[in-house]
């Protein structure tokens, strides 16, 4: 594949001013602080793909850059540990189907350069995984209705592992005729993988075993309630539970985990009373310090919704806010937990918010940046 030449778009700002202070006697200046996100997209044009973004509240200052071109759809974009290896993928159909693709990166520059592609094992490909040894990718066929295993070599090649489809339906007659895979997520000891499948309205769970040819072994189905729609999920900060969010339904389910065992524990609405018109959950994240869980909803509701934990360990909504733009399709927070960044695939913006460390609310501020169709947001450590 050929990459297009890098486009830079810096963004203006409303500027801000912050009072004076006292002067300070500093052994050696403080950096500002700042922030990094890898940005997935569906694209309309060649030049577009995945981008860059970059965020420094003390300086005033957001860019976005597109970092590599002419890829089609990189819908989600992930990166390792040390951010020098990118993972993204083309999320299309038809002959030969989807693709999965990986670079390298330079952090100086945020350069990507490809070194390997393969063809996913399924139409439209829509979410990647990493193990924790950063030696398999897994990725989620979502029309396809399979998930597909590759390894990774140390010079970021790519070999494939395994295919696994799956069958069947559920209630939905214009939406779960056929399985759709939406995630893979490993749980927090990387023994296992969780797969969420909105068409057959099941999360499934898998032993991994990379010493094996085929890593992946079905250990169990838990069903959830018909017509949910699983999509996206995540873990509690001590692994205890599994959040899940059900797409179809705007619901926040929560359950008990343990040892790959789920069991019901809660389910909330992300729909403020009275409301009528159509939903879309879409994004579930955990705050950093693990104290509160955010959930994106689309269709006619555009919002964000934050729950907390009580001691009881019973979860709460805290808020219902606005996400700022139209079809908040991902989001994703800085490593501080300082600011929520939603990323609007309609609205063609990322629109970064303020969080409150102790309630977890959020305050929409005047930071957004424009582009087409952002639609996943990844964070970068360095």
């Amino acid at each position: 594949m050929k990459l297009l030449p890098i486009l830079i778009a810096t963004l203006a700002l409303v500027s801000c001013t912050s009072p004076k202070q006292e002067t300070q006697v500093t052994s050696e200046p403080v950096s500002p602080t700042s922030y990094q996100f890898l940005i997935g997209t569906y694209t309309d044009l060649p030049i577009q793909g995945i981008n860059h973004l970059y965020f420094s509240p003390e300086e005033n200052i957001l860019t976005v850059e597109t970092i590599a071109g002419g890829i089609a759809n990189p819908s989600f974009v992930i990166a390792s540990k040390d951010g020098k290896r990118v993972f993204s993928l083309e999320e299309q159909s038809g002959t030969p189907g989807g693709q999965v693709l990986s670079f390298s990166r330079n952090p100086t520059d945020n350069s990507l350069t490809l070194l390997d592609q393969k063809e996913s094992g399924g139409d439209h490909p829509c979410h990647i995984s990493l193990s924790s040894n950063e030696d398999f990718v897994i990725l989620s066929n979502y029309t396809g209705g399979s998930l597909s295993v590759f390894k990774v070599s140390p010079e970021g090649m790519l070999a494939h592992a395994q295919t696994i489809q799956h069958s069947g339906k559920s209630v939905n007659a214009d939406r779960q005729t056929s399985p759709h895979v939406h995630s893979t997520t490993f749980d927090p000891e990387g023994k296992r993988v969780l797969v969420a499948d909105l068409g057959t309205d099941k999360i499934y769970v898998y032993d991994f075993d990379p010493n094996q040819s085929e890593p992946l072994k079905l250990s169990s189905e838990f069903p959830v309630s018909p017509g949910d729609g699983p999509r996206h999920l995540t873990f509690s900060a001590d692994g205890k539970e599994v959040l899940v969010v059900e797409e179809m339904t705007a619901i926040l389910d929560v359950f008990y985990y343990e040892n790959g065992v789920l069991s019901p524990k809660q389910r909330l609405s992300l729909l403020a009373d009275g409301f009528e018109g159509k939903v879309g959950a879409a994004e579930i994240r955990l705050s950093p310090d693990g104290k509160q869980v955010y959930v994106s909803n689309r269709g006619d509701a555009n919002t964000i919704s934050v729950f907390g934990k009580r001691p009881s360990g019973e979860y709460v909504l805290v808020q219902n806010i606005s996400s700022g733009g139209i079809m908040p399709r991902n989001f994703n927070l800085t490593a501080d937990g300082k600011y929520l960044l939603a990323a609007h695939q309609a609205s063609n913006d990322i629109v970064i918010f303020e969080r409150d460390e102790f309630t977890g609310k959020l305050t929409q501020t005047l930071w957004k940046a424009e582009l087409n169709k952002p639609v996943y947001l990844f964070r970068l450590n360095d």
